[in-house]
């Protein structure tokens, strides 16, 4: 939930029970579920927009590296578990399956940031940098950096 609120991702979606047990022993710090939808389905692909591409995101063969993937205007990324992967049924109708050429593979978490960082880099989206440092950091960080006079 951290990284869609971050990355500003309309909506959370998951299946299975796993993340429904493990969200009683998690801190919400930044309160992200009261301004994005977390929605536990039966299938990940269930009531999609027509214009909604789907985007596995896995180490498969045959997958686009991350690095040469134009990601879509309106997406569905699809993150497998640590444990196992996207079932092929759900490869099989995806639009895309993209993967991040790490040596090896990272966890959940890492993977989602280092997805929507991309999708945010490639974006072209116009930031104002000095606002979003002072609205994104927390009350414990008030650094800045020295202006060096350059020779």
């Amino acid at each position: 939930m951290r990284a869609a609120g971050c990355y500003q991702a309309d909506e959370v979606r998951f299946t299975g029970e796993r993340f429904a047990k493990a969200a009683k022993y998690h801190t919400d710090t930044k309160d992200m579920t009261t301004k994005i939808a977390l929605n536990q389905m039966q299938s990940m692909t269930d009531d999609l927009d027509d214009d909604i591409k789907i985007v596995c995101v896995e180490l498969a063969e045959g997958a686009t590296p991350l690095p040469q993937f134009n990601h879509p205007q309106k997406a569905l990324y699809i993150f497998g578990p640590e444990d196992s992967s996207i079932p092929q049924s759900i490869v099989d109708k995806a639009d895309e399956v993209v993967y991040v050429p790490t040596i090896g593979c990272m966890n959940l978490a890492a993977t989602v940031n280092v997805l929507l960082y991309d999708r945010l880099a490639k974006s072209g989206q116009a930031i104002d940098h000095t606002s979003r440092v002072l609205e994104s950091r927390d009350v414990n960080n008030r650094l800045k950096v020295s202006q060096h006079e350059q020779s």
